[in-house]
């Protein structure tokens, strides 16, 4: 198993500015084969948007994808400094019900944390463990 939050992360995400629309975030997950996105000011990280964040923050509720902001649904940001551990990582995860993580270093993000490095940097019992906390909240 990984020993921290940095060995475990995937590098290289990239982010929507909190003023760009969630037509442009949408496209943008695609071209990146993503279900979310970091929302930068600038560049600094003000929270993740879901691709069902768009799905059911906007367009199950009328509202026109081309007009609304991400910074308008970007959720609170809950993160990891890159040294902590794989533990410390989990258990944030689990308190938080999330499945993707940002990996921060000196105040700007170095990566994410999602399912699919999980499920490559876990054994499995561990895996499972993570699942059953995060689904089932227990």
């Amino acid at each position: 198993m990984s020993d921290t939050a940095g060995d475990l992360m995937s590098r290289g995400v990239e982010c929507v500015q909190a003023h760009e629309t969630l037509d442009r975030a949408a496209q943008l997950m695609r071209e990146l084969g993503v279900g979310a996105l970091p929302v930068c000011l600038d560049d600094r990280v003000t929270g993740i948007i879901t691709d069902r964040d768009i799905v059911v923050e906007c367009v199950a509720l009328g509202h026109d994808p081309a007009r609304v902001r991400a910074g308008d649904l970007a959720t609170g940001l809950v993160w990891v400094p890159a040294e902590a551990t794989v533990e410390e990582a989990l258990t944030r995860m689990e308190e938080h019900r999330i499945k993707r993580l940002p990996v921060m270093r000196d105040h700007r993000m170095v990566g994410m944390i999602s399912e699919a490095d999980l499920a490559r940097h876990l054994p499995d019992d561990k895996l499972a463990e993570f699942v059953h906390r995060v689904y089932a909240g227990s």
